[in-house]
């Protein structure tokens, strides 16, 4: 039965009870990436097998209407501020919006600051320069990849998902075998340290996978031949796997019981929604439930969560980071007044005092240019899409009929409310969060066109075709001290040492060209060229060399940086999408 009483907060907070003053649990938080609700044999494929997904949703409090962002590195945002994207800065994929705003306090922040180990393992995707590293956010332990993901991001660019490239704590390296199995290692092999020294931690592990490319094993593909997505389904069924791994690590190190584990995904169904979609509406990156709504499963035995069941209540991955200080007994982030209708809220009385919980008005969004009512607002059995398509979705899980006609009341009380939601952030859209270029914790910067402003040029296939027309995009700055600086141009990333000129083709490891993309070469390119806080500078650049560096005295400050190619005459032909700064 679907019902909402209200309680006081206070009344609510003192029934879910404190975390064990002596004992703090551990933190586990699974996150897998572009894997829908309909993407397990628990919510009902008819072909996929994830018997160890299976039972750990069995065994634990499956939040069934559990809502993130319809798009990666913004679900990734609000998991680890407990703010709604369009308030914490990070509203996009790319274009220069992947970034957490300064000062904003983050999970592991958090935690760290309450005695705990924090650890991440996998795909961090909100920025890959200082100050927006997983190391600079909190994170002690950070073994992660950069960009959205491996082979095809701009940062990532032919380095593969078998025997890759990732980052330590933001130094390079390289690992045998496939990263899933290299994030799971890693986390493990982290968490059994913790567990010999006595520390509690937080560990999260997100992985890159299921997102495409979908490079996998033999042995987890081939059962699917023939059945479907096969590459996407063999990636899962390799997740399961070592999900299955992890969970027999928890009994034999004698953690299960004093550990929070949640698994989720960060957005919704992609390349298995033809297959099963769990009965929603479209998938990844749209407003219907279908791009939102994903599992949330939640399991801690000495808990006091009770029974495994479902919860039918409206929940938002923003409610995590104040739910797990809850149950933690950690000191919730301190927060701006203004944030309150951002902010997510402890779902810790929903799980220990069952119906004692307010109704809410919930709203997400996100975007590389974020425009009003270009979202969806949720209320209890409603969804408003775009402003004006109503769905009662306890009565038409497909949203397949628009009730906006019939309850003109509902359409303008979730209008109303989204009015006042989007006024509190609408200023502050298009103030850019810089990365820093000359600071001590990172003294060379390597910047890609997925971070150039408002421009989407995240993966290879767009470096290729030389998006962003003759002069590219920009870059947000902040030049952390004044001094002399080189910028090194390159057309190619400089690991694959292809000239200036050249017409580099896809790495052969890559899946096939399906998009049918176009490589443009530039063998007249001559000079490059770079304006930054007010400096104009520029260099001969030869073809058939990898780069062309061009130097610069900049004054401390924020600003932006444009670089890109032109010909002998003057004609400007293509941005620079890959630029190493460094202080002299």
């Amino acid at each position: 039965m679907r019902w909402l009483l209200s309680l006081t907060l206070a009344a609510v907070a003192s029934a879910a009870g404190a975390a064990d003053p002596v004992k703090r649990p551990n933190v586990l938080i699974v996150m897998t990436d572009d894997q829908g609700l309909g993407d397990f044999s628990f919510t009902g494929n008819p072909v996929l097998k994830t018997p160890n997904f299976d039972a750990f949703a069995r065994s634990a409090v499956r939040l069934t209407d559990f809502h993130c962002c319809p798009m990666c590195s913004p679900t990734r945002g609000q998991l680890m501020t407990g703010l709604s994207a369009l308030r914490n800065g990070a509203t996009s994929v790319t274009a220069g919006r992947t970034f957490l705003r300064p000062g904003l306090p983050t999970m592991p922040e958090v935690f760290a600051k309450a005695g705990y180990q924090t650890g991440i393992f996998g795909k961090w995707h909100l920025g890959d320069h200082y100050p927006h590293r997983p190391v600079d956010k909190g994170f002690k332990e950070s073994v992660y990849h950069l960009g959205w993901g491996q082979l095809n991001s701009t940062p990532e660019f032919d380095y593969p998902l078998v025997d890759g490239r990732y980052f330590h704590n933001g130094a390079e390296k390289r690992y045998k075998g496939h990263c899933t199995d290299h994030w799971f290692d890693s986390a493990t092999a982290w968490m059994k340290g913790c567990k010999a020294r006595g520390e509690p931690f937080l560990c999260y592990l997100p992985t890159n996978a299921p997102h495409a490319p979908h490079v996998e094993l033999d042995e987890f593909v081939k059962p699917y031949q023939g059945k479907g997505p096969a590459g996407f389904f063999g990636m899962i069924a390799h997740l399961d796997n070592r999900f299955g791994d992890l969970e027999k690590f928890l009994a034999a190190e004698k953690l299960t019981d004093d550990t929070i584990v949640i698994f989720t995904t960060d957005n919704g169904g992609t390349a298995g929604v033809p297959t099963h979609n769990a009965g929603l509406r479209a998938g990844k990156t749209t407003y219907y439930d279908g791009g939102h709504r994903v599992p949330c499963w939640v399991r801690w035995p000495n808990g006091r969560l009770g029974d495994p069941r479902d919860i039918e209540t409206p929940t938002q991955n923003t409610d995590l980071l104040p739910t797990l200080c809850d149950l933690c007994g950690v000191e919730k982030p301190k927060r701006d007044p203004a944030d309150a209708v951002y902010a997510g809220t402890s779902l810790a009385p929903l799980m220990r005092v069952p119906k004692a919980f307010p109704e809410r008005t919930l709203v997400v969004q996100y975007g590389q240019t974020p425009k009003k009512f270009d979202c969806c607002v949720i209320r209890g059995r409603w969804r408003l899409v775009k402003g004006d398509e109503l769905y009662d979705v306890w009565a038409d899980r497909e949203q397949k009929t628009d009730l906006a006609a019939k309850h003109p009341d509902v359409v303008k009380s979730l209008r109303d409310f989204y009015e006042g939601w989007w006024a509190g952030v609408e200023k502050t859209l298009d103030d850019f969060v810089p990365i820093s270029i000359g600071g001590k914790p990172q003294p060379v910067v390597e910047l890609t066109s997925g971070d150039w402003e408002n421009i989407y040029a995240d993966n290879s296939g767009y470096v290729r075709e030389a998006v962003g027309g003759p002069t590219g995009g920009k870059w947000h700055i902040l030049v952390e001290e004044p001094g002399e600086y080189t910028f090194t141009l390159r057309r190619w990333p400089e690991q694959t040492k292809a000239a200036l000129g050249a017409k580099y083709e896809p790495s052969p490891k890559s899946p096939p060209n399906k998009a049918k993309l176009v490589t443009r070469d530039f063998p007249t390119i001559a000079a490059a060229k770079v304006d930054i806080a007010g400096v104009k500078a520029e260099a001969k650049a030869d073809p058939k060399a990898t780069g062309a560096t061009v130097t610069a005295k900049l004054p401390a400050g924020k600003t932006t940086l444009k670089a890109w190619f032109s010909d002998a005459d003057g004609k400007d032909l293509c941005g620079a999408f890959f630029v190493t700064v460094t202080r002299k």
